[in-house]
């Protein structure tokens, strides 16, 4: 058998694979942060909590509905997305004006909040969602075998998070959007609904963590503390990539979930810290971030 420091290949592709499926989670929730924090100028705190209702009403329309993982796909991100719109219309915007941490403190009692109530109602033990069966198997691809589902997560969490920087980036929204956040008071006179863009920019984010969340539902198990136990991987993502930066989490997210998978392999000891450590070093040399702005 071929190995690479005493490690067995299939055991290192087999933990790339791993750490590519976690970096595809890292990116779309980095992604909807940085976003939110990018437009709004509010840490979202209550990103975890968001990713973790995805899954718990995937779990919840499937087993009460009937609904179906694909029908979930469509349906769930778009019910967080309004519910992530009526609280940015009806508490969040009360906070603009204010020191920014007061909008962190919000969103951090909104995450207590929506965890605590779950965890009463449904435990912390986990609640089962099956792969549906036509993702179900693997590919044999020669050198490994490949599960379909992981190879699902990684192709949809891509796509999602690479239309998301082509419309951000490159469309009339997105320059909308972003001269929004630079002047409000000019684009407003421009007869742009501000306050509108921000509610959009707000539930758009919140629908990604939410969409992370269906996608993770087959493939974790689904608890009220998953969402807080991946936050503050995430928060370290955005801060390595540049807070509001776009590309910078995509990417960020992605290179850091095959450092991780790779620590698991030649140092397992250190694969939860790794992160961090990057973070700190990144943080000495550029603080800004890879791809952040100095302001």
């Amino acid at each position: 058998m071929t190995t690479i420091f005493g490690v067995p290949i299939t055991a290192l592709y087999g933990q790339l694979v791993v750490g590519l499926v976690n970096g595809c989670f890292y990116a779309m929730l980095s992604l909807g942060l940085s976003i939110i924090f990018g437009m709004l100028d509010i840490v979202n705190f209550a990103h975890g909590a968001f990713y973790m209702l995805g899954a718990v009403l995937t779990w919840f329309a499937f087993t009460q509905f009937g609904i179906s993982y694909w029908w979930a796909l469509l349906l769930v991100p778009l019910v967080l997305a309004a519910a992530g719109a009526i609280i940015e219309r009806s508490l969040l915007r009360r906070l603009y004006r204010l020191d920014p941490i007061y909008g962190l403190l919000f969103t951090f009692g909104l995450a207590l909040v929506l965890e605590g109530l779950l965890r009463y109602k449904y435990g912390v033990s986990g609640l089962p969602y099956s792969i549906p069966d036509n993702l179900q198997g693997v590919f044999n691809l020669g050198f490994m075998f490949l599960p379909k589902y992981r190879a699902w997560v990684v192709i949809a969490a891509l796509l999602v998070s690479l239309t998301t920087w082509l419309i951000i980036e490159k469309t009339s929204l997105g320059a909308y959007l972003r001269a929004a956040t630079e002047n409000p008071a000019l684009v407003g006179a421009f007869g742009i609904n501000v306050p509108a863009m921000t509610t959009i920019t707000y539930a758009v984010g919140v629908a990604l963590a939410g969409l992370a969340g269906v996608l993770a539902a087959p493939a974790t198990q689904i608890s009220p503390l998953m969402g807080s136990n991946l936050i503050i991987v995430v928060f370290a993502v955005v801060v390595i990539g540049g807070m509001g930066s776009i590309l910078g989490s995509i990417v960020t997210g992605l290179g850091l979930g095959l450092i991780e998978g790779l620590t698991k392999v030649f140092y397992p000891q250190a694969s939860s810290t790794m992160v961090f450590f990057i973070m700190a070093i990144v943080l000495l040399v550029r603080p800004a971030g890879l791809f952040g702005r100095e302001r």
